[in-house]
């Protein structure tokens, strides 16, 4: 194999990601170049990490799987995103997957980075037979709380669906109010592909909406932290005082405002029991 060979060879493998042949393989090992060792030694990494990400990704779909396999084809994995944040809106997503839908890389999304999370998006969209997200206002959240209002979002983001589901799998929640078979699963967006692409859904939307309101309400830095109680946006709102967009319903926020503590919400854990799994 000439040098302008492995180069090529070393362009196609390795930087497009091409697979390589057996022919050519064959070649490589041949060849006593330190270059053609290096090029098999990546194409192994490579090899082992596919087997490591396609045994990942079967043990995130084990769910799926397991009612894809009963008849019971549009699966919606729906989660949530913004609870804990001191402004904004809370966000929810639902996705629906054609039986067999592989996409590596999707997980939790608080596990992936803001590039990844885009790029999951697009892609999530793009695979999806259905996905929706839903909202429920900060107003909401003051009126109803935080808990009661994360639910709202979910199930506004399952009515969006394009299509019906017949069966929810959720991070750890129950929508009540809705009819749709249901099951919810302890830290859910780590052991569900539709769950985890809910979460990455809801994230995006949610930060893309926070960035906007960051330019509505500037000196927040609302599109650095989200809303989140960082000691940036916690120094930010004792400077600037509560916008419009902030939880009033939040401790925090209160104290700048000079407003008491509100009484304890009604228990709500006792409602929603969970299957572990």
């Amino acid at each position: 194999m000439t040098r302008l060979m492995l180069a090529q060879v070393r362009r196609r493998c390795l930087v497009e990601g091409r697979p390589l042949d057996i022919v050519t393989e064959a070649a490589l090992l041949a060849d006593p170049r330190a270059g053609a060792r290096a090029i098999l030694d990546a194409v192994a990494r490579r090899r082992f990490e596919n087997r490591a990400e396609g045994q990942r990704l079967r043990r995130l779909l084990r769910y799926e799987n397991a009612l894809w396999a009963t008849g019971v084809l549009r699966v919606a994995g729906v989660d949530e995103a913004g609870m804990s944040p001191l402004a904004g809106p809370v966000a929810a997503a639902a996705v629906v997957f054609a039986p067999g839908s592989r996409i590596p890389g999707v997980d939790d999304s608080k596990k992936l980075d803001a590039a990844a999370r885009d790029r999951l998006e697009e892609e999530i969209k793009a695979t999806a037979l259905a996905w929706s997200v839903g909202f429920a206002a900060v107003e909401e959240i003051d009126t109803i709380n935080i808990y009661w209002a994360g639910l709202l979002a979910m199930r506004r983001a399952v009515e969006g669906l394009s299509v019906a589901p017949e069966h929810l799998l959720l991070d750890a929640r129950r929508l009540k109010e809705l009819s749709t078979p249901q099951q919810a699963i302890v830290k859910g967006d780590a052991k569900s592909l539709t769950i985890a692409a809910a979460s990455i859904l809801a994230k995006t939307a949610r930060d893309a909406l926070m960035c906007k309101l960051d330019a509505e309400h500037p000196g927040y830095g609302f599109a650095k932290h989200k809303g989140y109680p960082v000691r940036e946006h916690l120094t930010a709102l004792e400077k600037l005082g509560a916008s419009p967009v902030h939880r009033r319903s939040f401790t925090p926020v209160r104290i700048v405002l000079g407003l008491p503590p509100l009484p304890p919400w009604r228990e709500t854990k006792a409602a929603t029991p969970c299957e572990e799994a």
